[in-house]
């Protein structure tokens, strides 16, 4: 997924009523996603790469690609030594083209914001890029990927700073504070689509669960 304040079909995406209206709206779009992301210079999936590479080992398994899309990040983790890696997605269209690239072992036609279909400390690390934003899921998506990772797992996240500044910062500090996870890096807001205009700053966050 993707973040940013943008016409065509991403400002139709952060427009939408509802979880089933942002479905229709990727289904549309996936056909043409990776071209457009890539003409905008979309940044979240190399730096939730280069995060999670850092932080998680070789071998670790098996990951969630969390808002998975059209797997701009699924198609790497292999490369990178991740040999299992299951996509989850709202969006059948966008599942469908992420199956092409034959990356990942398993897909889940998910919303996140709910009750996942994981049983608690599945997964050994969590990836979530451009899912936290404006009109796609907010605070109340975290708990859940919280509760399937497994102890001395990672996950990695991008959070739009709207976002941040409503309510997530807090939240992350409270989960500091009550010693079950530790943030071990947070970079400095960037510019998720340098070729677009007005796209708000996010920022990528490693929490490892203790």
């Amino acid at each position: 997924m993707a973040d940013g304040r943008h016409g065509g079909a991403l400002g139709a995406v952060y427009e939408a009523k509802g979880p089933e209206e942002v479905a229709a709206l990727y289904d549309g779009w996936a056909q043409t996603y990776d071209h457009e992301m890539a003409l905008a210079g979309y940044r979240h999936p190399s730096i939730c790469l280069a995060l999670l590479a850092r932080h998680l080992p070789r071998g670790a398994s098996p990951l969630l690609d969390a808002g998975a899309g059209t797997g701009l990040v699924g198609e790497w983790l292999g490369i990178m030594g991740y040999p299992h890696v299951e996509a989850l997605d709202i969006s059948e269209g966008m599942l469908a083209k992420a199956a092409e690239k034959g990356a990942y072992k398993a897909f889940h036609r998910l919303a996140l914001g709910g009750p996942l279909p994981f049983a608690d400390g599945h997964f050994a690390g969590i990836v979530s890029a451009g899912v936290f934003t404006s009109g796609h899921v907010g605070v109340e998506g975290l708990d859940e990927l919280i509760r399937i990772c497994r102890p001395g797992g990672i996950i990695v996240l991008t959070v739009k700073n709207t976002l941040w500044d409503g309510g997530f910062s807090a939240r992350i500090a409270d989960l500091e504070g009550q010693g079950s996870f530790a943030r071990v890096e947070e970079t400095e807001p960037y510019v998720s689509m340098p070729g677009e205009t007005g796209t708000v700053p996010s920022r990528g966050l490693v929490l490892k669960r203790l």
